[in-house]
């Protein structure tokens, strides 16, 4: 981050300017002049404004209530995409936290009996736990609570009210405590609350109850920015994954956008951010809460190093129970400000119980901790990665992630790694030193020397990565990691065929056979010891370069997993990256 000098201050508004004196007085060291945002300072960001970093976000969570399988599932996505990156050596920030402000964390703090502060600090170190438990990389672990938050909150406020996108009118709608939102008449409906028989009007989107209310509040003019929006998205079709909720988006603008309400009066909601003008009221905790993806970035921005902490985000994940808050009032409210949009959002699927989502409020949940605890780490990453949905949910069972953990680890990649590794008959270094390198007229690709079913499978890991990396690519991490499943189970299955075991077996009865009838065997089936042996390095080789290209591509889904498997194969450490995942590539 470059330092703010009297100079760059000069640019700036008065406001602008009082905004990044207070800011720099509180986060930056005076003697060493570095940031000291969650352990991220300038010794290791100092190269960040030479090229822009890849920025990778997820949601900010709730602390209302303790996390679930599903925030899980979500940090894992977005973790295993920022290592994705590492492994092709780009310098990449993943940025998680908790949404601390809002009406449903004030009432849930009343119940607990404790202040809100602190109800919001408890919380937030539930969810810092789950992150460190499942291994997520990230960088920055941004709390709505946080000072420097709050500022860029009314710097933005002052930004948007200046520039003529805030007004003040009496609104009245449906508001959903547990959604933070109004929903106009078109998306509630009238329902029979099962548990209690209560007619109930609820959101179509989400089935939350709401209330009718109507108070005086500030609103936004989201209006205003329906053309710039469509035209947005028509030049950007790949903005929101999967395509389908990009449609969905596109169908919400163009048939209406209402102006949205972004505050509240203080005697309905006191726990958030007051309006800088106006302490009667308190900022809409949606515009308090998006706003977080710019403030873990550096907003405001020092003029010069606006990309240096990583804005615009290069992919924003989030559940498709909140597509329009980040695909609708997100990106409006970055035009209104002229900042830089996000470039994709990736927006997965629901996990389910017997086909009903998760929820809080139902009970109808997986503790995240007792599930690491009953299966471990990498198991559970990479289940869910596995398992779980973009486009369509997925229903979560323990009987599941015990199946599919001995049909495709167990049975699939551990017995791969078993069979050539601790297989007696054979030396896994020397048919790597054998056989790798790269093609070319002095060293020919072991295809050429092989049968047809060898070719088919040479053929097969050689394009691999290309596969895999288009699914990351595409922002499909379930489908990247299905793909190396695929091809461990493939090679098994190649490997069973060829039986480098029997050959062994059978030249073991050459060497012992002192009357030249095995011999004699060999030779009328065409093949001499030398071939055979030559048969079974292949054989082996080619297992092991299978090992090692799906080892290196799943240290971003299976970190610990991966790095046994690369230590056992003795892959050397500079040898782990993306450069390396090419058939023959590595020769030991």
């Amino acid at each position: 981050m470059r330092r703010t000098t009297s100079s760059s201050i000069a640019l700036l508004t008065p406001l602008q300017s009082l905004v990044l004196r207070r800011w720099r007085s509180q986060w930056v060291c005076s003697k060493c002049q570095h940031l000291r945002w969650q352990g991220l300072a300038t010794s290791t960001r100092g190269d960040l404004s030479k090229s822009k970093p890849y920025y990778i976000t997820t949601p900010i969570f709730y602390v209302n209530a303790a996390p679930h399988v599903g925030h899980m599932y979500t940090m894992i996505l977005t973790d295993v995409l920022k290592r994705w990156q590492e492994l092709k050596q780009r310098k990449s920030i993943l940025v998680t936290g908790t949404d601390e402000h809002g009406m449903k964390i004030q009432q849930a703090a009343a119940k607990a009996g404790v202040p809100p502060k602190e109800f919001c600090d408890r919380g937030a170190e539930v969810f810092k736990d789950l992150a460190k438990r499942i291994d997520i990389s990230n960088d920055i672990f941004i709390r709505t609570t946080d000072q420097r938050h709050k500022e860029a909150v009314e710097y933005t406020w002052q930004m948007l009210q200046e520039k003529g996108y805030i007004y003040e009118s009496k609104h009245e709608g449906w508001y959903s405590v547990s959604d933070e939102t109004f929903y106009p008449q078109p998306q509630v409906q009238l329902i029979v609350d099962p548990p209690t028989g209560r007619k109930i009007m609820v959101s179509i989107e989400t089935g939350k109850e709401v209330e009718w209310t109507s108070e005086r509040n500030y609103h936004f003019r989201l209006s205003a920015f329906r053309d710039k929006l469509l035209a947005f998205y028509a030049s950007n079709p790949s903005f929101v994954v999967p395509h389908s909720r990009m449609e969905d988006v596109v169908k919400q603008v163009t048939a209406s956008l209402a102006n949205l309400s972004i505050s509240r009066p203080v005697e309905r909601l006191t726990w958030g951010v007051r309006v800088p003008s106006d302490p009667t009221q308190t900022i809409y905790v949606w515009l308090d809460a998006l706003l977080n993806y710019t403030t873990a970035a550096g907003y405001p921005f020092t003029p010069g190093s606006e990309s240096s902490g990583g804005w615009p985000a290069d992919v924003q994940v989030v559940g498709k129970d909140i597509v329009r808050f980040h695909c609708i009032y997100w990106p409006a409210f970055l035009m209104a400000l002229d900042l830089p949009l996000p470039k994709q959002v990736l927006t997965h699927a629901h996990w389910t119980i017997g086909r009903q989502k998760m929820a809080k409020s139902t009970g109808n949940t997986v503790n995240p901790f007792w599930a690491l605890d009953r299966f471990g780490v990498d198991i559970m990453r990479w289940y869910l990665v596995h398992e779980g949905g973009i486009s369509d949910d997925a229903d979560y069972d323990n009987r599941f992630i015990i199946e599919k953990y001995k049909k495709h680890l167990q049975g699939g990649l551990g017995n791969l790694t078993s069979r050539i590794m601790r297989g007696k008959g054979w030396d896994v270094q020397r048919a790597v030193r054998q056989y790798a390198h790269e093609e070319s007229e002095e060293y020919p690709a072991v295809s050429n020397e092989t049968n047809k079913e060898g070719r088919r499978m040479y053929g097969r890991i050689r394009v691999l990565p290309g596969q895999v990396d288009a699914h990351m690519r595409d922002l499909h991490p379930n489908r990247a990691l299905q793909a190396l499943s695929k091809a461990v189970a493939d090679m098994n299955g190649y490997l069973q065929q060829a039986s480098p075991w029997t050959a062994v077996t059978r030249l073991q009865s050459v060497a012992a056979d002192t009357t030249g009838n095995e011999m004699h065997e060999l030779s009328k089936g065409g093949q001499s010891p030398e071939d055979l042996e030559a048969e079974i390095e292949r054989t082996i080789y080619l297992a092991a370069e299978t090992l090692r290209l799906v080892g290196l591509m799943l240290q971003p889904f299976i970190p610990a997993s991966a790095k046994r498997l690369l230590d056992m194969l003795g892959v050397s450490e500079e040898r782990r990256t993306w450069e390396w995942c090419q058939v023959g590539k590595d020769d030991g």
